[in-house]
């Protein structure tokens, strides 16, 4: 009854995005198949998932990442919600038309800017 030991490095997981941008699923799938020493993954939430590999590796955060758009993407998101609202106040569909696709602009332009770092 002897068990292997081998060495397991960040690189060799072959991760084809960051962890953050994995889906607790896909952590824990990841933790069953090439992590053996984390122990009890199926019950952890995604935010304990990532800390765990995150502790395996010794990768650490960076503290202090606040988006320098943060502001920004907030005034986006409220002129979104002001937009929401005007939409359903409106009777003719060409206008209704006009306000979801200024909607869907405004979307696409706060997920550019969060990703901007």
């Amino acid at each position: 009854m002897s068990q292997e030991i081998t060495e397991i490095t960040f690189e060799s997981l072959g991760l084809t995005k960051t962890l953050d941008k994995m889906t607790a699923k896909e952590l824990r799938a990841l933790i069953v198949a090439k992590i053996p020493s984390i122990v009890g993954a199926s019950g952890m939430q995604k935010d304990e998932l990532v800390k765990a590999v995150k502790d395996v590796f010794g990768i650490v955060d960076a503290e202090g990442g606040v988006s320098p758009y943060k502001d920004q993407i907030f005034t986006l998101k409220k002129q979104i919600r002001d937009m929401r609202v005007s939409k359903g106040t409106v009777e003719a569909r060409q206008d209704r038309t006009q306000i979801r696709r200024k909607i869907n602009k405004l979307k696409k332009r706060t997920r550019r800017l969060a990703r901007a770092l």
